[in-house]
């Protein structure tokens, strides 16, 4: 997900590696902080295989700034990822999360609404964070106070992404309707 997070950053233009870097942490927070550990080793493999490049400039103090930039087969390389999301990152929240965050820089209406038609898919399969006899608890039934609340939070999360979806879904829709209507 890091290198799909780098991708997308630099997608909206250059940026020195400090700013990338609180980007990233921005768009994380406080559930997953990137380490330089991670951060730069991976932005040394993009710019080995040719989907960024790095140059340096003058810094606005005496040392120098490393600026990075998305080459067109880093372009090409974020819009593959962002059509074909694998699927652990269409299941798990965070990765979800961080793939909807770039999920707007896909130029075809169409490819951007067949992600959010795997994920409404997702959603739409029954699933608990427990179980009983092989059937998913309700909130209803459980009678552990704070596991309760977990599945309450969890459905009401889950009612309001599944309605967004659905209202995204009918909007890029008609984007996708209209833009075959011109060609």
């Amino acid at each position: 997900m890091l290198e799909l997070t780098i991708l997308g950053f630099l997608d909206g233009g250059p940026l020195h590696g400090y700013e990338l870097k609180e980007r990233i942490q921005g768009l994380s927070g406080h559930v997953r902080p990137v380490s330089d550990g991670a951060l730069y080793p991976a932005i040394t493999r993009l710019v080995k295989n040719g989907l960024v490049d790095s140059r340096t400039e003058p810094g606005a103090g005496a040392a120098p700034r490393r600026v990075l930039s998305l080459t067109p087969g880093g372009r090409t390389a974020l819009y593959d990822r962002l059509r074909s999301p694998k699927e652990v990152e269409i299941t798990d929240g965070q990765r979800w999360f961080t793939l909807l965050a770039f999920l707007g820089r896909l130029p075809d209406p169409a490819d951007q609404a067949a992600v959010l038609r795997r994920r409404q898919a997702f959603l739409s399969a029954p699933a608990s964070f427990f179980y009983e006899e092989g059937a998913p608890v309700r909130a209803e039934r459980e009678p552990d106070l704070f596991r309760r609340g977990m599945l309450r939070i969890a459905r009401a999360t889950g009612t309001e992404e599944k309605a967004w979806l659905t209202e995204a879904l009918a909007e890029l829709d008609a984007k996708a309707t209209e833009s075959h209507r011109v060609q």
